[in-house]
C-alpha cells in the first residue's frame, strides 16, 4: 500500500466552492476531487476529449461557412440578374431631363436605403423568405 503525501495549495474562493460543491454531489472528498482532476491533467486523457470536441465545433462552423457562402452565391447571383434585368430596360432620358432624373434616382435610393434598413432591423432575410417560400410550394405540392 502507499503512502499518500500531504501537499497544500491555495485556492481562488469562487474555484474552492466549486470543488466543495463537486464534492458534495459526488459524495467524496474534496481532495478526491482535486485528485482526480489534477491526475485527468497529467495523464492527458482530457486531451483526446478536448480534441474531439473542438473538431467536432470546427466541424459544425465549417458548415456554418459553407452556408453562409452559398448564401452569399445566391445574393450575388440574384442581385445581378435583377442589375442586368434594370438596365435592359432602362429608358435613355433626353439631356433636358438629366438633372430631374438624377434628383429623382437619389430619392429613389435614399427610399431604397430606409427600406433595407428597416428589413434588417426586423431580421428580414431575403433568403430566409426564399427557403419558407420553397418550403410552403413542396407541403402545397405534397398535400395534392
Amino acid at each position: 500500500m502507499t503512502r499518500r503525501q500531504r501537499m497544500n495549495v491555495y485556492f481562488e474562493p469562487g474555484l474552492l466552492k466549486q470543488v466543495e460543491a463537486l464534492a458534495e454531489r459526488r459524495k467524496v472528498s474534496k481532495s478526491a476531487v482535486i485528485e482526480a482532476a489534477v491526475l485527468s491533467l497529467v495523464s492527458g486523457e482530457d486531451d483526446e476529449r478536448r480534441d474531439a470536441a473542438l473538431s467536432k465545433r470546427l466541424d459544425r462552423l465549417g458548415r456554418r461557412i459553407d452556408d453562409v457562402d452559398e448564401a452569399v452565391a445566391v445574393l450575388g447571383e440574384a442581385f445581378a440578374l435583377y442589375a442586368r434585368s434594370w438596365m435592359t430596360h432602362q429608358i435613355p432620358i433626353p439631356a433636358n431631363e438629366n438633372e430631374v432624373a438624377r434628383d429623382r434616382g437619389a430619392e429613389m435610393y435614399a427610399r431604397f436605403n430606409e427600406v433595407l434598413v428597416r428589413r434588417l432591423a426586423r431580421g428580414q432575410r431575403f433568403l430566409n423568405e426564399r427557403v419558407r417560400d420553397v418550403a410552403g410550394q413542396k407541403e402545397a405540392h405534397m398535400g395534392t
